[in-house]
């Protein structure tokens, strides 16, 4: 019988999961105005599960109010991380970057989250961010942090970049991977996790095959709630419980164990979050 992890009989919809597993979200923006009818449900979901950490990457200036509210309504659950999303840089990033850099020095910060360069909805900003995520990556070394790390649509430019930034130097985490196999091999290779949550249980996704590329001892589980719901939720909004989707998933995919699954992805964010 186990005496350190939470053992709890956890309700969702379509089935009944037993959990005798702890299980760590590693992004999850559960301060978003999408929670805030039922935020504590939510939790409670979540924990029911076996979840024991939400870590919660931030995304301007505008959402630290909110999530470190998030953090001192649930302590010790809810973790901050600090840095401005790629689709935040606009106009005025140097004082964005400022607030960032300020925040660090005040609070205590489990990563350097969600920073990198999105080529999906805008490039207009491209130039300005690379100059920031450039600065995030210093940020991350200077602070001792992993980076968690969006690519949408600009793999190939993000590891040119991590390669030109002291080789090794930075760990982390690359959020939702959108990367083929072979990506998934040369991310890895240079030391980062992959981030795999709910795009996994899509049909025809990519996900599913870099998570077999990359081997469980390379991944953390995620949700980038409220978006990217898994099946049979797709659509829908996500939630930090729904990982018991994903990791049935893995566990089909890597042919080990649910549990298996849990303990090793919750082993590697424990080690690099320094949880």
């Amino acid at each position: 019988m186990p005496t350190l992890l939470a053992i709890a009989y956890c309700l969702l919809p379509e089935k009944i999961y037993f959990c005798a597993m702890q299980i760590i979200d590693t992004h999850n923006h559960i301060y978003l105005g999408e929670f805030d009818d039922d935020r504590a449900g939510v939790v409670s979901r979540a924990t029911a599960t076996g979840v024991r950490r939400i870590m919660m990457p931030n995304i301007d200036s505008s959402s630290v109010v909110p999530m470190l509210a998030c953090e001192e309504q649930f302590p010790g659950i809810c973790l901050p991380m600090m840095a401005l999303h790629p689709t935040s840089v606009k106009e005025n990033y140097r004082k964005e970057l400022e607030a960032v850099e300020e925040a660090l020095h005040k609070h205590k910060y489990y990563g350097i989250g969600e920073t990198g360069i999105d080529l999906y909805w805008d490039k207009t900003f491209l130039k300005e961010q690379v100059i920031s995520f450039r600065r995030h990556l210093k940020l991350a070394e200077e602070h001792g942090l992993p980076v968690v790390i969006h690519a949408r649509e600009s793999l190939d430019l993000i590891i040119k970049e991590l390669k030109g930034f002291r080789n090794g130097r930075v760990k982390g985490v690359f959020h939702a991977f959108p990367g083929t196999a072979a990506d998934a091999r040369k991310v890895t290779g240079m030391g980062f996790m992959i981030g795999i949550g709910g795009v996994v249980t899509f049909k025809n996704g990519l996900q599913a095959e870099a998570a077999i590329a990359a081997g469980v001892s390379n991944i953390v589980l995620e949700t980038d709630a409220p978006y990217l719901a898994p099946v049979p939720h797709r659509g829908k909004r996500n939630e930090a419980a729904y990982l018991t989707y994903v990791i049935d998933k893995l566990s089909e995919l890597l042919a080990i164990s649910p549990a298996e699954v849990a303990d090793k992805t919750t082993e590697n964010a424990v080690r690099l979050f320094k949880l």
